[in-house]
């Protein structure tokens, strides 16, 4: 019988699931640091994480038995890799699970940020009528710029494209699409863009990808959106571009550290933050929780 680790929680329905296949012995363990998951993880022959639980070398080279690593997400940055390839541990993850929910998220931060409404929300909150302080600008006509043109990417694409957005890509590899998307260089994006939306995985030629010499390139107001993974975005750099004008707004749901321990950024009244909640609704979860039933299934189960 192989013994599953589940380390952070999973949707309901799906762990029920799970618990019912006969010829798995699965444990829910949540809330574990490094050192308690060095501990726990020698008996197990596949380990369950979302984004909370670190899976590091140290953690990797204790784990005598395991076999599969899977995340119930789309990013990898909280799993060593290297480690894991080094020991031919087998790593998978739920890619599509979650592409509605975040790029629903993304286009919601959008928005906010061209009307203001995270700085209308705290004004009426403090019982001012700030309304002419408060004027934004529409969506409709206005150059999209999107970096990282996979699932999420393009589905924000989509929802772009309806509101009568022109839209620009940018991705390492070819967009294979039928979606009215113009692929560019990185640099045309950055000159042409009204607002710049981020959809990319966190490795180590991603990180800091828009700094200081990025945002010079970009046009004056632009408006920047990232709810992919925090250190894209060189948070210094993005402060300075915010106090000096260039950029108009920043909508964040990601950040280098999570959680924040230099708040600098977040409480600049241009920025929109939440707290890394784009994968964050019930159906996506859900959706994420069976696509990791299924990849045990298939894996660690006679079935």
């Amino acid at each position: 019988m192989k013994k599953i680790l589940v380390a952070d929680a999973l949707n309901p329905e799906a762990f029920e699931e799970l618990q019912a296949i006969s010829d798995l012995d699965v444990t829910l363990k949540t809330g574990m640091d490094e050192q308690e998951l060095v501990r726990t993880i020698p008996d197990y022959n596949a380990v369950v994480v979302r984004s909370a639980t670190k899976v590091t070398k140290n953690a990797i080279d204790a784990a005598t038995n395991l076999e599969l690593i899977v995340r119930a997400g789309i990013g990898l940055d909280n799993i060593d890799l290297e480690a894991a390839k080094d020991k031919g541990i087998q790593v998978a993850n739920t890619p599509s699970a979650t592409t509605y929910t975040v790029s629903e998220m993304a286009f919601g931060l959008m928005l906010s940020a061209v009307r203001n409404l995270g700085q209308a929300n705290l004004s009426m909150k403090e019982h001012k009528w700030e309304k002419k302080l408060l004027k934004g600008s529409e969506l409709f006509e206005k150059t999209l710029g999107i970096i990282g043109s996979g699932r999420i990417g393009l589905d924000v694409a989509k929802k772009a494209l309806a509101f009568g957005m022109k839209v620009i890509a940018f991705d390492v590899v070819d967009i294979q699409t039928d979606l009215d998307v113009e692929q560019v260089s990185l640099d045309d994006l950055l000159t042409r863009a009204n607002i710049i939306s981020l959809h990319l995985p966190l490795s180590d030629s991603t990180r800091h990808m828009i700094s200081s010499d990025e945002f010079a390139k970009m046009k004056e107001g632009v408006i920047i959106v990232n709810a992919s993974r925090g250190g894209v975005v060189d948070e210094t750099a993005l402060l300075n571009s915010l106090e000096s004008g260039k950029v108009r707004a920043a909508s964040i749901d990601v950040y280098e550290k999570e959680p924040p321990v230099d708040f600098s950024l977040i409480d600049h009244p241009k920025v929109m933050a939440s707290p890394h909640i784009g994968a964050a609704a019930s159906e996506g979860q859900k959706r994420a929780g069976f696509e990791v039933v299924r990849i045990l299934k298939e894996n660690m189960s006679g079935r």
